[in-house]
C-alpha cells in the first residue's frame, strides 16, 4: 500500500534538511566543491538521493547558503528582543555573522565562477542580511549608542573584509578586529 502524500512529503522534507544539513558540514571542512559523495555519506542517503532533490552543485550551494542566511536574518529581531541593549544585539549578531563568513571556503570562488547558478546569491545575501542588520543600526542609534552616520551596507562590508581568512590571519583574529570595529562605531557618553 503506498505511503499518504503527506507522509512522503514529510519524509523527503526531513531527506532535503539532512543534506543541507550534511553539506553545510562538507562545506566548512572541504569547501563548496566538497564531493557529492561525502556530502551524500554525511546525509546517510545515496548521491543519487542528492541529484533528485539538487540537479546541480549551485542548487545545493544555493539551498546550504539560503538556509544560512535565512538563520542569521532571523537571528537580528530574537537578538535585539533578548539583549540587554540593542549594541548588545548588534556585537551578537554580528559574531553569528562573522562565523558565517569565516566558515564559507570557497564561497567567495564559488561567487566569482561565473555559475548562472549562483548569480542570485549574492542578491540574496544583500536583499536578506542588510535589513537584518539595518533594524539592529536602527535600534542602536535609537538608542544613541552607535554614529548615526554607520549603514549597515557599510558594516557589513567592513567586517566581510576583517573576515577574509589566511594562513596567518584566522578566526581568531577576525573575530578580535570586528571586536575592534565594533568598538570604533560605539557611541561613548
Amino acid at each position: 500500500m503506498p505511503e499518504p502524500l503527506g507522509v512522503r512529503q514529510a519524509r523527503a522534507q526531513r531527506t532535503r534538511e539532512a543534506v543541507v544539513a550534511a553539506a553545510a558540514a562538507a562545506f566548512v571542512d572541504q569547501g563548496v566543491q566538497a564531493p557529492i559523495r561525502d556530502i551524500a555519506e554525511r546525509a546517510g542517503v545515496g548521491v543519487g538521493t542528492i541529484y533528485r532533490h539538487f540537479p546541480t552543485r549551485a542548487d545545493l550551494v544555493t539551498a546550504v547558503y539560503r538556509h544560512q542566511i535565512d538563520t542569521c536574518s532571523a537571528l537580528a529581531p530574537r537578538l535585539l528582543a533578548e539583549s540587554a541593549s540593542p549594541y548588545a544585539a548588534l556585537t551578537r549578531w554580528a559574531d553569528a555573522f562573522v562565523e558565517f563568513l569565516v566558515t564559507k571556503h570557497g564561497l567567495g570562488a564559488a561567487l566569482g565562477s561565473g555559475d548562472p547558478g549562483l548569480e542570485n546569491l549574492h542578491a540574496l545575501m544583500l536583499d536578506t542580511l542588510v535589513p537584518a542588520c539595518a533594524t539592529l543600526l536602527d535600534a542602536c542609534t535609537a538608542a544613541d549608542e552607535t554614529h548615526p552616520d554607520v549603514t549597515a551596507y557599510t558594516l557589513m562590508r567592513a567586517i566581510g573584509n576583517l573576515c577574509i581568512t589566511g594562513p596567518d590571519y584566522d578566526r581568531t583574529d577576525a573575530r578580535r578586529m570586528v571586536a575592534a570595529l565594533l568598538a570604533g562605531v560605539r557611541r561613548t557618553a
